[in-house]
């Protein structure tokens, strides 16, 4: 990889800096020639790094590189039923576990928007059962930053809110509520107008999934495994729950929304930028300590990243967005070997994030001498 940067910014470093005293022909586009060199490179080390993660640790699923519309890197492996042998392509559709957090964190703001709730709003406002001593200081931004130290409605808070961070999905699960009790529709039917507004077509919620080409979730290993049951139907139930982590989707639909939602297609500017504005500081067990903002994580230092990753039974995700390049990073899975931990289930996200972080601060760094 080094080698490949290091022929990549000597040929952009000769091609800035040579003259010749040719006759004056057309102008040449130096800029339109150095970006699609590097852009071949780019797919060119995507292609290296990707395809050995892939190789080094047998990944069932599909992971796929956008810059703005162009495809830089996409391939899928393995099967999305492993009984039936059905293969995972474009088409197959996944559970994206607490990558929904971002919908629901979006659903909020647009209620703002509206003029239906505020953020600063204390939720006992919406909610009955947070009328008590012990919620009583809660705000919907403590909900959305996982502030509010809450962790399973009913129980006692972890700490004073707004003093300290714990992730909590009943918190999110709580906002669902909000966005259903201020809309007066219900969270599926306001997440499907999201859809829509973003061009997703083929996401959903897991109980209202009806359809073919969903993956199938699996424990263990292809040689080894046993199917999670009542999938996508169960995402709904109280164990999860559709607004912290049911929502199904494919790697094109993602790639729709991260283009909407941070081209700022589906959100005001400055709502926008309160959806992005760090508001926390997370340490996270598999990728470290990173900013926390509404219902999205995004990296301390380089490069400018916005991520967040989903994990429920079987189906790990990651959804990485750099907004200096526009480009998406999405990877889903079916199937994980929970007996090895969750750090061994995320070794390829990790990995991948890696490469792509990287690669991200080489680029910025090339395009900065042009």
């Amino acid at each position: 990889m080094i080698k490949n940067l290091v022929f990549l910014a000597l040929f952009c470093f000769l091609f800035s800096c040579t003259t010749t005293e040719a006759p004056k022909a057309s102008p040449v586009d130096k800029k339109a020639i150095v970006d699609s060199t590097i852009a071949a490179f780019q797919k060119t080390i995507l292609e290296q790094q990707i395809d050995s993660t892939f190789k080094k640790y047998h990944f069932n699923g599909s992971i796929a590189v956008f810059k703005d519309t162009i495809p830089l890197y996409r391939r899928e492996n393995g099967y999305s039923d492993f009984k039936k042998k059905t293969k995972i392509d474009s088409n197959t559709i996944f559970a994206i576990g607490s990558v929904s957090k971002q919908f629901t964190a979006v659903l909020v703001l647009l209620q703002m928007e509206q003029g239906k709730l505020n953020v600063t709003d204390k939720v006992s406002k919406y909610l009955k059962e947070f009328q008590i001593k012990e919620y009583e200081n809660i705000t919907i931004h403590q909900l959305l930053n996982h502030t509010s130290g809450l962790n399973m409605v009913g129980g006692k808070l972890m700490f004073k809110s707004g003093s300290d961070f714990f992730y909590s999905n009943d918190g999110f699960n709580t906002l669902g509520k909000i966005v259903e009790k201020v809309s007066g529709k219900s969270y599926a039917e306001n997440v499907q107008e999201l859809f829509k507004k973003a061009g997703m077509l083929h996401s959903s919620t897991g109980e209202t999934f009806k359809g073919n080409n969903f993956a199938s979730a699996y424990l263990g290993t292809p040689a080894k495994f046993q199917e999670v049951p009542n999938m996508p139907k169960r995402l709904g139930g109280g164990e999860i729950g559709t607004p912290a982590g049911g929502i199904l989707s494919t790697i094109q639909d993602l790639h729709s929304w991260n283009n909407a939602l941070y081209g700022g297609k589906i959100l005001k500017p400055e709502t926008l930028k309160l959806f992005m504005a760090k508001s926390a500081e997370r340490r996270h067990a598999i990728f470290g300590k990173m900013g926390y903002a509404y219902g999205i994580m995004l990296n301390i230092g380089k490069p400018n990243s916005y991520f967040h990753s989903g994990y429920i039974k079987g189906s790990p995700s990651l959804n990485i967005y750099y907004p200096d390049t526009k480009t998406s990073v999405i990877i889903l899975s079916n199937i994980a070997d929970e007996e090895k931990g969750k750090g061994a289930i995320f070794r390829p996200h990790i990995e991948v994030k890696k490469i792509t972080d990287h690669l991200e601060n080489t680029l910025i760094q090339l395009r900065s001498q042009h």
